[in-house]
C-alpha cells in the first residue's frame, strides 16, 4: 500500500471538484498487536480483559504524511458465550492534519469448540466513522501572487467538510493449540466518504492470514518458539502479500516480515506477565527508499488478571505482535 501519498491529493480533489476516487484503510504492521483491527473474530481471544494502544508514523521523510492512533479493549464474557470489544482510531494525513478519519467500533465474537483440539470464532463489528477536512489549512491557486506568494483570499467555497457514516465488518478464525488461520471482510456496505459532489466509496477490504507456533526442543530454562506466518490483503486495486517469522525466547520476541517488493519489517518485543511492548520499523526497499525514511510503529498491551473460567474455553496461541 505504497500509494497513499498520491491518494490523499486525489481525495482532496474529489472533495472539491466531484471526481470519484477510492479511499484506502490505514495499515498497521504489528498485526497481532492490533488483533481486533486485523480480524473482529479475535475479540475475547485471550479471555481476560486486554487493553492495547498502537501508534504508527508512516513515511516521516515526506512532509505532511501519516500518523495513526489506535486503542482497543476486549474480553470474553461467559454469560453471552463470546468476546466483546471496543475500538477507537484516528488517521491524520497532510501537514497539520488536513485530512482526518476517525472510527469508533463495537465488536462481538462468538467462540465454540468444534473438537477437543480445534475451535472456531466468528466476529462482527459495527463502526461509526467520520472523514473531515480542515479547510483553514488548505491553499489554492487563486491565493498566489507571482512575487509575494500566498497573499490573497481564495474564492473557493467551503461547501461541506465533514461526513459521518456507519460501517460494518466481519471475520472468522479457526485455531488449535499450535496453528491458526482467519479471514476478514471490512466495509461490507462500501460507505460513501465523498464530501461535496460525486461518490467516493470506501472499497471492501479482504484479509486472509495464517500461521503456526512451533516449540523448539533445545530450550531448557525457558520456552523458545518460532512462528511462521503469511498474510494477504486486498482493497480495490491495492493488494499485498506478507511473509513473516517470529522467534520468542522467554520474554523477548523478534520478528521479520517481507512485503512484496516494497519493504522489510523488523520487530523487537518484550512480554512479561501482564505487560507487552513492541517496536517495529518498515525498511523501504522500493524506489521510495531515499525519500520516505520508512515507518515507525509502537504497541503497548496490558492483559489483566480475571476470575477462573466457568466454562471450557480455549485461548488462541498466536504471536503477540
Amino acid at each position: 500500500m505504497v500509494k497513499r501519498f498520491l491518494l490523499i491529493s486525489l481525495t482532496l480533489l474529489s472533495f472539491f471538484h466531484g471526481t470519484s476516487v477510492f479511499a484506502q484503510d490505514p495499515e498497521f504492521t504489528q498485526f497481532y498487536a492490533n488483533p481486533l483491527y486485523l480480524n473482529p473474530a479475535f475479540a475475547g481471544s485471550v479471555r481476560c480483559p486486554r487493553f492495547i494502544m498502537n501508534y504508527r508514523n508512516e513515511w516521516p521523510g515526506i512532509s505532511g504524511t501519516y500518523d495513526t492512533y489506535h486503542v482497543s479493549y476486549d474480553q470474553h464474557v461467559d454469560a453471552i458465550s463470546g468476546g466483546i470489544g471496543l475500538m477507537a482510531m484516528q488517521d491524520v494525513a497532510g501537514a497539520g492534519g488536513i485530512l482526518k478519519r476517525t472510527w469508533f467500533s463495537a465488536v462481538y465474537s462468538y467462540q465454540f469448540n468444534v473438537t477437543r483440539e480445534f475451535s472456531v470464532a466468528a466476529g462482527f463489528q459495527a463502526t461509526l466513522a467520520q472523514v473531515s477536512v480542515d479547510w483553514s489549512k488548505l491553499t489554492f491557486g487563486d491565493q498566489i501572487d507571482p512575487r509575494r506568494g500566498f497573499v490573497y483570499n481564495t474564492l473557493e467555497t467551503n461547501l461541506y467538510n465533514k461526513r459521518t457514516y456507519p460501517d460494518f465488518s466481519t471475520g472468522i478464525l479457526g485455531y488449535s493449540k499450535r496453528y491458526f488461520f482467519g479471514f476478514a471482510a471490512d466495509h461490507l456496505t462500501q460507505p460513501d466518504e465523498g464530501l461535496v459532489s460525486g461518490p467516493s466509496p470506501l472499497p471492501m477490504k479482504i484479509t486472509a492470514h495464517a500461521g503456526a507456533v512451533i516449540p523448539l526442543d533445545f530450550a531448557k530454562d525457558e520456552e523458545t518458539t518460532i512462528s511462521p506466518n503469511i498474510l494477504y490483503m486486498k482493497q480495490q486495486d491495492f493488494q499485498q502479500i506478507l511473509l513473516g517469522l517470529y522467534i520468542t525466547k522467554g520474554p523477548l520476541v523478534g520478528g521479520l516480515w517481507y512485503r512484496n517488493e516494497d519493504a522489510f519489517i523488523i520487530l523487537i518485543g518484550f512480554q512479561k506477565d501482564m505487560f507487552k511492548f513492541g517496536y517495529s520499523y518498515d525498511l523501504t526497499v522500493s524506489k521510495l527508499t531515499n525519500v520516505t525514511d520508512g515507518s515507525h510503529e509502537l504497541s503497548v498491551q496490558f492483559v489483566f488478571a480475571c476470575k477462573p473460567k466457568k466454562k471450557k474455553f480455549r485461548t488462541i496461541s498466536c504471536p503477540s505482535f
